[in-house]
C-alpha cells in the first residue's frame, strides 16, 4: 500500500474504513479465535478478575514464550522496557519499531488481509484511538487501571496512556537568556525572536490545542502575525528539533517533546526546556489486538506498561500516568489533546497548519 500523503496519514483508519476493510474486518471477525494453552478465548483473558489472574497470565505468557509488539517508542527507551519484561517473566518481545503513522498503517492493513501477527501496540493516542475505531482493540480490565491518572483511560478502554508527551518549548542555553523566555504565545511577536524560532513539520494537533485554547480566531491571527513578524524554521522530527536547539542552530523551538529535551539536558547538552502555561500534552498508550497471537503475554505486559515500567518510563525523563510514581509532571497545569478532534477535523487543522506555518516559512 502507498502511503499517504504527509498531511492525512493521522487519518489513515478513516481512509481505509470503506467497502474493502469493512469487509476484511467482517470476514476476521467470523474467523474462529486462536487456540491458546489455557483454552480461554482473548476476551475471556481480558476480563478475568480471579484472585490468580496474575499467575494465569504468567504461566499462559510462558507456554506462548513469545510476544510481538508494534510501537513508535525510540529504540534505546523501549530495550529499556523489554528488556525488564523479558527478565522479569521470561517471555521474549520482538518490536517492529516505526513511526506513529507507520505503525497505524501496518496494522490496519494486516487486519485487512486477515492477518494476525502483532499482539500489543505502543505508539501515540490518535493512531491507537483510529485502531479503536477500525475495531481491532480488546479491553483489557487491568486491576492496575485504578492507580492512573484519570486523562489516561479512554472512555472505550480500548488503549490506555501510558505516558505523556508534553509539548515544550527548548532554548540553547549559550543563546537565550531565561529572563527573556516567553511567558505567553503572546511574547513571540516581539522582535527579539526574528529568526531564531523552530518547530516541528508536522505538530498540527498541538497547533490545534493551542489555538483552541487561546479562542480560534484570536489563535489563528497570533500565528499569522508570529510568521509574518519573526517567522518560524520548520524541521522534520522532534529529536532532530531538539538536537538543532542543542547545537544553537535553533536558539528557541516551540514544540520538543520534553522527555527529549530532558534527556540531552541531563547529558550535558546547552539545552533548557519549559512550558507556557496550560501546558499542550499528547496521552500516548497501550493496546492489545483482539486476535493477538500470544494473548496471555500481551495483557501480561499491558499490566506490565501501567505498573513496574511507569518507574523505568520516569528513568528515562518521560511524564508516567501512574499515581504511584512521584512526578510534579503529570500534576501540572496539562490541556490533553483530544485525539477525535485530529481525526475527525484532521483535513481543517492539517490544512491551517500547512499555511499558517509550513508554508509560509518556507518562502
Amino acid at each position: 500500500m502507498n502511503p499517504l500523503p504527509q498531511f492525512q496519514q493521522r487519518s489513515l483508519a478513516a481512509a481505509l474504513s470503506g467497502a474493502c476493510i469493512g469487509i476484511a474486518l467482517t470476514l476476521a471477525a467470523a474467523a474462529p479465535a486462536p487456540a491458546i494453552a489455557q483454552g480461554m478465548t482473548m476476551a475471556q483473558i481480558a476480563s478475568y478478575n480471579g484472585p490468580d489472574r496474575q499467575q494465569k497470565l504468567i504461566e499462559g505468557a510462558k507456554k506462548e514464550g513469545a510476544l510481538m509488539i508494534y510501537s513508535s517508542v525510540p529504540v534505546d527507551d523501549m530495550l529499556v522496557l523489554t528488556t525488564a519484561f523479558e527478565k522479569k517473566y521470561g517471555v521474549k518481545i520482538k518490536v517492529w519499531r516505526a513511526g506513529s503513522e507507520n505503525v497505524l498503517q501496518r496494522a490496519v492493513t494486516e487486519a485487512r488481509a486477515n492477518r494476525f501477527e502483532v499482539d500489543a501496540i505502543e505508539t501515540n493516542g490518535p493512531e491507537l484511538e483510529a485502531l479503536h475505531r477500525e475495531k481491532v482493540l480488546q479491553e483489557i480490565k487491568s486491576p492496575y487501571l485504578a492507580d492512573l491518572i484519570p486523562q489516561a483511560i479512554q472512555p472505550h478502554r480500548e488503549w490506555i496512556g501510558t505516558r505523556l508527551n508534553i509539548f515544550a518549548y527548548a532554548y540553547n542555553t549559550n543563546l537565550v537568556k531565561k529572563a527573556d523566555l516567553p511567558k505567553t504565545y503572546y511574547d513571540l511577536l516581539d522582535p527579539k525572536w526574528k529568526g531564531k524560532l523552530g518547530i516541528e513539520a508536522e505538530d498540527l494537533d498541538w497547533f490545534a490545542g493551542v489555538v483552541l485554547e487561546l479562542g480560534e480566531q484570536k489563535g489563528l491571527k497570533l500565528f499569522r502575525d508570529i510568521v509574518a513578524t519573526n517567522g518560524i524554521s520548520v524541521r522534520k522530527g522532534h529529536t532532530l528539533l531538539a538536537n538543532l536547539v542543542a547545537s544553537g542552530e535553533v536558539p528557541l523551538a516551540l514544540t520538543v517533546y520534553n522527555y527529549k529535551a530532558e534527556q540531552l539536558k541531563n547529558k550535558g547538552a546547552s539545552l533548557d526546556w519549559g512550558t507556557i502555561s496550560p501546558a499542550i500534552a499528547r496521552p500516548n498508550g497501550i493496546a492489545v489486538l483482539k486476535r493477538a497471537p500470544h494473548p496471555y503475554a500481551a495483557t501480561l505486559f499491558f499490566d506490565f506498561m501501567i505498573s513496574d515500567a511507569q518507574a523505568l518510563l520516569l528513568d528515562r525523563s518521560y511524564v508516567p500516568t501512574s499515581t504511584k510514581v512521584d512526578t510534579k509532571l503529570n500534576k501540572m497545569p496539562i490541556k490533553f489533546i483530544d485525539p477525535k478532534i485530529i481525526l475527525d477535523q484532521n483535513d481543517k487543522w492539517a490544512n491551517l497548519y500547512r499555511e499558517i506555518i509550513t508554508r509560509q516559512s518556507s518562502k
